[in-house]
């Protein structure tokens, strides 16, 4: 099955007052190269996220956006009313003639004069948290697979051009060496005390050069070689790329051999479709 590299995924859900949405999104790369923006609630299990999203994803520049939401008021705050006390006093033994508001604003400003109360990530926040990046990857799979059967049609598509324009070389095969061996012995009409021997031997060197059955067979072995890879190898981006290089390989000997007007014309649209290939290929997991 063909997969893009390219997706989208969002989801989110809610624990105890917090709402808690996450974002997926992917472009090509040749690795796995994860952005991450987490708060800093979540920060601990930053690692145990990025490993759910590595094995998952597989491949890609992914961003993944893990936000955070308080639905509920909450009052974390905690005054230490003893402490201030104590500061306080002390000021007061300093500084004897000032108005206690103006201590009190000074001691607020003390060491935990003021403390937020801990409120630890517990199991059941982080099972919830996992649960939801788990059901953006979800998505995001789906969504791959729905761009994916885009590139399965274009690539199918761009396969078959290739093989049909290489069929078409065959009617001109026979005439463009026919037409070789007519310039050569209209040649050799032209000149006397010829060895005839070593011309015909030339002349068959020279045909063999221009023969082109062992670039139509591998070429013909490589496109049905990538559609069978296409159709049944799961994360096959990589394989079909190399593939496809050597699709070019054959198209570029092709070329080099032709000697025909017609057939360089069917080379141009081959290579046409191979770098719509290659582009897309790109862009496969």
């Amino acid at each position: 099955m063909i997969l893009s590299m390219t997706g989208f995924g969002r989801a989110e859900g809610v624990f105890e007052g917090k709402k808690i949405s996450i974002d997926i999104k992917s472009l090509n790369s040749k690795s796995f190269d994860l952005n991450i923006k987490i708060p800093l609630r979540y920060k601990e299990k930053e690692f145990e996220v990025r490993k759910i999203l590595n094995d998952r994803i597989i491949r890609g520049k992914v961003d993944c956006y893990v936000n955070l939401e308080n639905l509920e008021e909450t009052n974390d705050v905690k005054i230490n009313r003893g402490l201030i006390d104590s500061y306080m006093n002390e000021l007061k033994n300093i500084a004897s003639d000032g108005p206690d508001f103006e201590y009190l604003k000074m001691a607020v400003r003390l060491p935990d004069a003021i403390t937020s109360r801990p409120d630890e990530l517990g199991e059941g926040e982080w099972e919830a948290l996992a649960k939801i990046v788990n059901a953006a990857v979800d998505k995001f799979q789906e969504f791959r697979k729905t761009e994916g059967k885009i590139l399965h049609e274009e690539l199918e598509r761009n396969i078959k051009n290739i093989d049909k324009y290489l069929s078409e070389v065959i009617p001109y095969e026979e005439v463009r060496i026919n037409s070789v061996k007519e310039r050569y012995m209209k040649t050799l009409k032209e000149f006397e005390n010829v060895d005839e021997t070593r011309f015909y031997q030339e002349m068959a060197y020279f045909t063999e050069k221009l023969d082109i059955s062992e670039e139509k067979v591998r070429l013909a072995q490589h496109l049905k070689y990538y559609s069978e890879v296409m159709e049944n190898e799961d994360f096959n981006g990589k394989k079909l790329g190399f593939i496809s290089q050597e699709i070019g390989r054959e198209i570029n000997t092709l070329g080099s051999k032709a000697n025909h007007a017609e057939i360089q014309k069917l080379v141009v649209m081959m290579k046409d479709d191979l770098e719509k290939i290659k582009e897309q290929t790109l862009n496969v997991l």
